[in-house]
């Protein structure tokens, strides 16, 4: 996984899953790159071949913990057709802005 900042952005990409085994990482690294976070976080789902419940879990806290922040725009990139019939089904969709580049 690969946390860049860029201009007013900061980029989270290169998530090949996004599972029980790495969500507490995933977590935990998006945590630390927060405190003073630009107004836009985008994370690439270009490459995340599968979701399960704990990822859906680690995005939602993500989630939570930008909406203490106000002004902070969530975007989920270029999610795989399967992706995006799991956050629409769970209804994330609602949470995210989803973009397709």
């Amino acid at each position: 996984m690969k946390i860049e900042t860029h201009g007013q952005c900061l980029s989270i990409s290169d998530i090949p899953e996004l599972t029980a085994v790495n969500s507490a990482q995933f977590r935990d690294e998006v945590n630390a790159a927060l405190p003073g976070a630009p107004p836009l976080i985008e994370i690439d789902l270009s490459h995340t071949r599968f979701v399960d419940s704990s990822g859906l879990g680690a995005l939602f806290a993500l989630y939570r913990a930008t909406t203490q922040t106000s002004g902070i725009v969530l975007r989920l990139l270029n999610p795989r057709p399967e992706i995006r019939q799991l956050l629409e089904l769970t209804q994330m969709q609602q949470l995210f802005e989803i973009v397709q580049r």
